[in-house]
């Protein structure tokens, strides 16, 4: 028997326990090495939600996951017990329109691991033991943590909204939140070349893990005049899922710049004051998932070109699955904050 956390609706989260299952030839059995509660394990532990998609049964949550394999099928060839791996949550068909134009993401038929978008549910990774198929592991041979591994998810969206902003060699960045996925775009936007970044945030604890991933500066938006916060970015990016975020974005893209959303706003939706993107001729576009930047990321985490470890608050046992979430919703005490094998 291993364990396992299942959602069943807002604010009930029950640690399970599950037999084991047998392999098919191209599956991998691993052991929990690091999963990470992100921001939409939260919304789903909170509200029962996360924007559209609604917890209609008991949901496994966990997509930031690193493993070491256990068993493996007859025709697994990639992969061997006791390998570290990274896992891509994302499982695209392959075959519909966007699959063929290369926006994986997109997919019409993506399973994405722990999410509630389709139904029956897409189980998760937040399990002491779990099943997955080799094209969707990445072994790591190099001597890095299972903790930092599992950080390759998070630090792909930063990547695929570097990607999305274009260029951004010389370029002022603003960066709104300061949470793992604002400070993963830190990373990732030094790395395309960005001169200067700028994150706002309305907590101490996460400006200063900021300027620990490599702010140049950081500013405490409900503080500032505004005179701090207009005209001082090329590019902004809505890392934050906040409304007041996304206004202050808005007012400090300069004309003709970029917006890239990558937070989760509201379900309900928000007032847009869409004429200044008209007015001053800002470029909007979304950032949703990861598309082709996961094996970005963990190329960047196997080489050090990038250094998540600031990020890692703390490590729970998956037996204190609720206590872990409790942590992770403290943003005063954590940024990210990882579940483990007991």
């Amino acid at each position: 028997m291993s364990i396992v956390c299942r959602i069943h609706g807002a604010k009930d989260l029950r640690v399970e326990t599950v037999a084991p299952v047998e392999l098919a030839p191209h599956e991998v059995e691993m052991r929990l090495g690091a999963g990470g509660i992100c921001g939409s394990d939260l919304h789903y532990f909170q509200h029962g939600r996360v924007g559209a998609f609604v917890v209609r049964e008991p949901l496994i949550p966990g997509h930031e996951v690193s493993g070491v394999v256990e068993r493996i099928g007859s025709a697994v060839t990639r992969v061997r017990p006791g390998d570290k791996v990274a896992v891509n949550p994302s499982h695209a068909c392959g075959h519909c329109d966007y699959c063929r134009g290369g926006r994986f993401n997109l997919c019409r038929n993506m399973r994405f691991l722990g999410s509630a978008s389709v139904f029956p549910h897409v189980q998760g990774m937040f399990r002491e033991r779990f099943v997955m198929g080799e094209p969707q592991l990445t072994p790591i041979p190099e001597d890095i943590s299972l903790g930092e591994i599992a950080c390759a998810e998070p630090l792909s969206i930063g990547l695929h909204a570097a990607h999305r902003a274009g260029e951004l060699l010389g370029k002022t960045v603003l960066v709104t939140g300061g949470g793992t996925i604002g400070c993963m775009c830190v990373l990732a936007v030094r790395l395309a070349g960005a001169a200067e970044v700028i994150v706002c945030d309305i907590a101490d604890r996460s400006l200063a893990i900021a300027r620990q991933v490599g702010a140049d500066r950081v500013i405490r938006s409900d503080q500032a005049a505004p005179a701090d916060l207009s005209d001082i970015a090329d590019i902004s990016i809505e890392a934050a899922g906040s409304p007041a975020a996304l206004g202050t974005c808005l007012q400090a893209t300069r004309k003709g710049g970029r917006i890239v959303q990558v937070g989760t706003l509201p379900a309900e939706g928000v007032m847009f004051p869409a004429n200044s993107v008209m007015a001053r001729e800002l470029d909007y576009v979304g950032v949703f998932r990861a598309a082709h930047a996961f094996d970005w990321a963990v190329q960047a985490l196997r080489t050090r070109r990038v250094d998540v470890r600031p990020l890692i608050s703390a490590q729970v046992p998956i037996a204190d699955a609720v206590s872990a979430f409790e942590l992770a919703l403290d943003r005063s005490r954590s940024t990210k904050v990882q579940l483990v094998a007991g």
